[in-house]
């Protein structure tokens, strides 16, 4: 039995290990500062079970790396208690910020008067979207609280090393280039589809060069809301003499409709990998977006080779 100063007598006590000296010790767990903003993240696209669950599995892949983080999410299309729309998330962290504060007075805590941003606003998008991300700074303003919007999550090197697990996936890459083994499937040219128009185009095919190191075979970036993209881009790769393509959709998932992939496949006439969806590499750009924007340990999140 304990006592309020600890453990009872002949019971074990554990003593916290001492630091390793030298400049290979562990680095000290990250901890989210005290009060740190909370990290709101914002959902395009109807809301759904399929959604929420992706939602979730970013966010808890963000609290992982990061404990103590206080991650929200906002629905950008949301409207009831299942899925609140973005600006009731950022208000209700505005009003539990206030409370927190107003409470701490109230019990005689010498404490500051809250200042600078409620949240961190994230969107979950792999790249530019003007339209939706337009939609997602109104929803901010209109939630009349200071929350500062990120960019998008792309392009980064953690998206290539995704876009390229989810073609192994589906037996369309390689899973590892450097290993003697072949898969019968596997494509010669690589057809990125990204949504939102040619920034969003440009700004894939930064990704898609990274990707085309990886694979070792041609990628072209094509817009999957511009008429005639998808196929004019699988014409190029077929005439430079690829054969075998496959589409890899650079998206999260929530932004399309599902049925815009499929499309899009036949349209080019080859099969598709599924969206970059809940992959890891998702919630830790996510929280890299944050922890850059408030200027707390900054660290360049690496891509890892493809096992």
């Amino acid at each position: 039995m304990s006592s309020p100063t600890g453990p009872a007598s002949g019971l074990p006590v554990r003593m916290p290990r001492p630091r390793q000296p030298g400049r290979h010790r562990r680095p000290e767990p990250l901890a989210a500062p005290e009060g740190a903003p909370a990290l709101v993240l914002a959902v395009p696209g109807t809301p759904g079970t399929a959604t929420r669950s992706l939602a979730d599995e970013v966010v808890s892949i963000a609290r992982s790396e990061l404990p103590g983080l206080d991650a929200r999410i906002g629905y950008l299309d949301g409207g009831d208690a299942e899925f609140p729309a973005l600006q009731a998330v950022l208000a209700r962290a505005a009003e539990e910020r206030t409370a927190r504060y107003e409470q701490a007075r109230a019990a005689g805590m010498d404490v500051r008067e809250p200042d600078g941003p409620v949240a961190v606003v994230v969107p979950l998008l792999a790249g530019p979207d003007s339209a939706l991300l337009r939609r997602i700074r109104q929803a901010v303003m209109d939630s009349r609280v200071a929350a500062e919007l990120t960019d998008v999550l792309g392009p980064h090197p953690l998206l290539a090393e995704a876009l390229h697990v989810r073609l192994s996936e589906a037996g369309l890459a390689r899973a590892d280039r450097a290993r003697l083994f072949t898969v019968a499937t596997a494509a010669d040219g690589i057809i990125l589809a990204s949504v939102g128009g040619e920034e969003a185009v440009q700004a894939a095919g930064i990704t898609g060069m990274l990707l085309a190191a990886r694979l070792a075979v041609p990628v072209m970036a094509a817009a999957l809301d511009q008429e005639g993209s998808i196929a004019s881009v699988a014409e190029q790769l077929r005439s430079s003499g690829s054969q075998q393509l496959a589409l890899a959709p650079y998206l999260i998932g929530p932004e399309i409709d599902p049925a815009l992939i499929t499309e899009a496949a036949k349209e080019a006439d080859c099969p598709a990998a599924e969206a970059l969806g809940p992959y890891p590499a998702i919630g830790k750009l996510a929280l890299a977006k944050y922890t850059t924007a408030l200027g707390i340990a900054p660290q360049q999140a690496q891509g890892t080779p493809v096992r």
